[in-house]
């Protein structure tokens, strides 16, 4: 049997296979990020179906943290945690294990959705969401380190079998990680040594180990670079590696970017322009006459900074990141058939292989993918699910492939 197919640990997780559906938005939270029956009934499909390990989508910690997405879930009270128990109870009754991830937006969010003015690592501004954050206090980032962990209680409280850590695209943490963005001179600022910061990752760790104990596996998603001028280096992101490595997570998920340069992370054969120009707010264009001349006449100044889709296309910062930890790796992005999962893992470049818009499309793909050896996934990769986050839609496949 292939390795892809065998069981494997992730801390004190056993999981049936090497497959994790990665954390992906699901626009199925009502207005108080409380879940709704379509969430529960989402991820009740998906554990029917041989997947390794389930991630959520991001799931604020505080409301003052949530994103500009209508319909994001909230583990930010204790109210919250019988509506996601009555969700892992399901998952887990069918056989899965799902991990939920938290986030704090940071800059990256509006304040029509967090009540309050944004709030960052620094006052730079995000290209994207376009607003000069204040910059946190130190007494309040720490304070905000406390409210991760008192999430993670909750999600345990909940009946997860663990969380992950949101330390990628551009969120909170990430931003402290950062130096394009954190400037700060106090003890949250850049280690010189290192060339990162991670004082304020290390505190939510110690937190949350603190509150829920070592035996409760936590998970974190980082990102291999940024698009920013001083791109984030290779030594950089060898040294994240190894403060992981160090704080002996569960496991590590490679990812890329920052949602200010949004298409770098979930990368398209495609650019659905239309749909970006009709719902993306920082696009958004009215009339007909706008949408002809952005197309037109500033697409093609753009098009030259897009990564476009290549297979696998995270797996070489996999590879590197093997190289300096032993903790388990899990790489997502641009694997779509058997034979590129079953190759990565087979070749030791990672331990785990992780997937979002498959899954949108199709729940079962696992199911496929052990009865065709030479079975591709039905994801042609153009993205307009992932613009649609933007809108008040439920996520979900728009080429009519499921309901």
């Amino acid at each position: 049997m292939s390795k892809l197919f065998q069981s494997e640990k992730v801390g004190n997780l056993t999981l049936i296979n090497r497959i994790v559906r990665s954390a992906t938005y699901e626009g199925m939270c009502d207005a108080h990020g409380f879940p709704t029956d379509e969430y529960l009934e989402m991820y009740t499909a998906l554990a029917r179906n041989e997947i390794g390990a389930i991630i959520t989508g991001f799931v604020y910690i505080s409301p003052c943290g949530r994103a500009m997405h209508p319909r994001q879930g909230g583990i930010d009270e204790d109210a919250k945690i019988p509506v996601y128990k009555r969700m892992t109870d399901r998952v887990h009754s069918n056989g899965g294990k799902i991990i939920m991830q938290i986030a704090h937006c940071g800059r990256q969010t509006i304040s029509k959705a967090t009540g309050e003015q944004v709030k960052g690592v620094s006052t730079r501004r995000s290209f994207y969401f376009d607003s000069t954050p204040r910059q946190l206090t130190a007494e309040e980032a720490l304070s905000l380190a406390q409210r991760f962990a008192d999430a993670v209680l909750r999600c345990k409280r909940a009946g997860f079998d663990g969380v992950q850590l949101h330390a990628a695209h551009g969120y909170l943490v990430h931003q402290f990680i950062l130096p394009s963005i954190n400037n700060r001179k106090d003890i949250l600022g850049i280690d010189k040594e290192r060339g990162i910061g991670t004082y304020f990752l290390e505190v939510v760790i110690d937190k949350i180990r603190e509150q829920c104990g070592i035996e409760f596996p936590l998970l974190v998603k980082i990102s291999s670079g940024d698009d920013y001028g001083n791109n984030f280096t290779q030594e950089q992101f060898v040294q994240l590696i190894r403060f992981l490595d160090k704080k002996k997570v569960e496991a590590i998920e490679i990812s890329y970017g920052t949602m200010d340069h949004a298409l770098s992370i979930f990368r398209g054969r495609t650019v659905p322009l239309d749909i970006i120009l009709k719902y993306t707010p920082k696009y958004k264009t009215g009339g007909a006459i706008g949408r002809f001349f952005r197309k037109w006449f500033l697409y093609p100044f753009v098009k030259p900074s897009l990564k476009m889709f290549t297979p696998t296309y995270n797996l070489s910062f996999a590879k590197i990141a093997k190289q300096h930890t032993k903790i388990p790796i899990i790489c997502v992005g641009g694997f779509r058939t058997k034979q590129e999962m079953t190759d990565a893992i087979e070749r030791n470049e990672t331990d785990f292989v992780s997937l979002c818009r498959p899954f949108i499309c199709e729940p079962d793909f696992v199911s496929k993918l052990t009865a065709n050896q030479e079975y591709a996934s039905k994801c042609t990769d153009c993205n307009i699910c992932a613009v649609m986050c933007d809108s008040a839609n439920s996520t979900r496949c728009y080429l009519g492939m499921i309901a």
